[in-house]
């Protein structure tokens, strides 16, 4: 693949992604991703032939992002605070710079089943094998509270996500501008490191 090529699917696919996350899988249109990556729907057709392969292209590009720090984290030999507060760090840090992605991604789990099907090569880069036992361990010792890993690494996930997924919503409730939303999130990466750390001790 030379750079002309790569370059133009990369314009592609960041065209694809700002449809998608406005218009969900649905409403996009072929026509308008062309328009958004400035090129004719014949150019788009040729790298991509279907929205669903573009849709897909998307997810795992943006995905693939993601997965590898994840990956990274869950594997190192960390202590499990470290990892705790690492992982909730770099997870929010992620959806700062792409703060409509959440809903995207929940919307079409939600819509089409075959979702998860279709991505899960890349879910399973995702490996907790390690951590679920570095957790257990760390039970046993009795360094923290009897939890599971799976359990643990879920509330990581769903503090982090949560003012992602109700954006609108909090706006209303906590009346913040987006300078002083976007400062909230900031200090999320430690508060929320803090209240599961704080959940978990002994």
């Amino acid at each position: 693949m030379n750079k002309k090529t790569r370059n133009t699917e990369a314009v592609i696919l960041e065209a694809a992604k700002h449809v998608f996350q406005r218009k969900g899988m649905d409403g996009a249109r072929m026509q308008e991703i062309a328009d958004e990556a400035g090129i004719n729907k014949a150019m788009l057709h040729y790298y991509y032939k279907s929205k669903q392969q573009l849709f897909m292209a998307v997810f795992k590009s943006t995905f693939a992002l993601l997965a590898p720090q994840l990956f990274e984290i869950l594997n190192d030999n960390g202590s499990l605070e470290e990892k705790i507060r690492q992982l909730v760090e770099r997870h929010i840090s992620f959806m700062m710079v792409q703060p409509d992605l959440p809903c995207f991604i929940f919307q079409e789990v939600n819509r089409t089943p075959e979702f998860v099907a279709h991505v899960k090569n890349e879910l399973s880069k995702v490996n907790m094998e390690k951590f679920n036992c570095q957790v257990q361990k760390d039970v046993e010792q009795k360094k923290i509270l009897p939890i599971k890993g799976e359990q643990l690494f879920i509330n990581i996930l769903a503090l982090n996500l949560f003012p992602f997924l109700v954006t609108p919503v909090l706006n209303e409730i906590i009346n913040k501008s987006n300078e002083e939303f976007n400062e909230m999130l900031e200090d999320r990466k430690t508060e929320v490191a803090d209240f599961i750390i704080r959940a978990i001790k002994v």
